[in-house]
C-alpha cells in the first residue's frame, strides 16, 4: 500500500511539472547521443539489405524483360517471314489468274525442292512429275519471267534446265523463238545463251527491225515448243550481227535464278486430244 501511494504521488508530481530535472536531462541526452550514433550504421545496414532485395527484384524484372524482348524479336521475324510468303503467294496467284485469262494455258505451281550448287550442273528440281501431267520440254516460269525447260521427268519430280544453261551447239538443243513485245512491226529472232560472254542473246533479227534498249523480249510461240507470250528479258544492247545482214541483241534475263521458291509449269492444250 505504501509503495502504491508513493508511486501515485510521484506520478502526480511528475505530471504537474513542466520541466525535467538535471538527472533526467542527462539521461535523455545520453540516450539521444547513443541513438544518433547507432541509428546511422543500423540504418545503413538496413538500407543495404533493402537494396539487396530491390536488386534481386530488378534482376528478376530484367530477366523477364530479356525473355519478353527475345520472344518479341522471334515473333517479329516469324511475322515478317509469313507476311513475305503471303505477299509472294498473292502475287503468284494474281499472275496465274492473269496469264490463264490471256492464254488457254494451265499454270501448275510447283515447289523448288533442290537447286544444283555444282557449277557443272545448275539444274533445278521441282516437286511435280508425270503423275501431275508434267512432260519434257514444258516451259517453267516465275512471276518475273521464263526460267527454263523441263529436261527430265520422273513420277513425282522433274528436272528443269535453266535457259542460261541451254547449249546452242548441242545437236538436240531447243531453240527459243522470240519476238519483241509492243512493236507495230513484228520482230523475230532466236534466243540462246552465250556462255563465252555470259549473256543471253537474240540473234537473226532483221536488219530493218526496230529494237531498242529496254524492249521486252517474249516467246513468239513459233516452233511448237514454247507457248507464246512468256517473258524472257529486257534488251540491253543491239548491234550488227554476222555479215551485217542481221542484228544481234543482248538480253538481261527477267527471272531471278538465285531466289527460286515456287515456279509454274506451263501446260498447253494437247492438239492431238479432242
Amino acid at each position: 500500500m505504501i509503495g502504491l501511494i508513493l508511486f501515485i504521488a510521484v506520478m502526480g508530481f511528475t505530471l504537474r511539472r513542466s520541466g525535467l530535472t538535471w538527472p533526467e536531462r542527462f539521461v535523455n541526452d545520453a540516450f539521444g547521443t547513443a541513438q544518433s550514433v547507432l541509428y546511422r550504421p543500423v540504418g545503413a545496414v538496413a538500407g543495404f539489405f533493402r537494396d539487396l532485395g530491390r536488386l534481386s527484384d530488378v534482376y528478376k524484372e530484367n530477366e523477364e524483360l530479356r525473355r519478353t524482348v527475345a520472344k518479341y524479336i522471334q515473333d517479329q521475324i516469324r511475322y515478317n517471314d509469313i507476311a513475305s510468303v503471303n505477299e509472294r503467294y498473292k502475287q503468284e496467284l494474281e499472275f496465274k489468274q492473269r496469264q490463264e485469262q490471256l492464254f488457254s494455258y494451265k499454270y501448275v505451281i510447283s515447289q523448288v525442292i533442290a537447286s544444283g550448287s555444282n557449277p557443272y550442273d545448275k539444274t533445278i528440281k521441282i516437286d511435280q512429275g508425270s503423275h501431275d501431267g508434267v512432260k519434257p520440254n514444258m516451259a517453267v516460269v516465275t512471276v518475273d519471267g521464263l526460267v527454263g525447260l523441263v529436261s527430265k521427268v520422273s513420277e513425282f519430280t522433274s528436272t528443269v534446265m535453266p535457259i542460261t544453261e541451254l547449249d546452242s551447239t548441242a545437236p538436240d538443243t531447243i531453240q527459243i523463238s522470240a519476238t519483241v513485245s509492243g512493236k507495230e512491226q513484228q520482230v523475230f529472232g532466236i534466243v540462246d545463251y552465250d556462255k563465252e560472254n555470259g549473256v543471253m542473246r537474240m540473234s537473226k533479227i532483221d536488219e530493218n527491225a526496230n529494237v531498242a534498249e529496254g524492249d521486252t523480249v517474249v516467246t513468239s510461240g513459233q516452233g511448237g515448243v514454247l507457248p507464246k507470250g512468256l517473258i524472257i528479258g529486257k534488251v540491253l544492247t543491239n548491234q550488227v550481227g554476222d555479215f551485217g545482214l542481221t542484228h544481234t541483241a543482248t538480253i538481261q534475263p527477267a527471272a531471278k535464278f538465285d531466289h527460286l521458291y515456287e515456279v509454274f509449269v506451263v501446260m498447253t492444250p494437247d492438239p492431238d486430244q479432242p
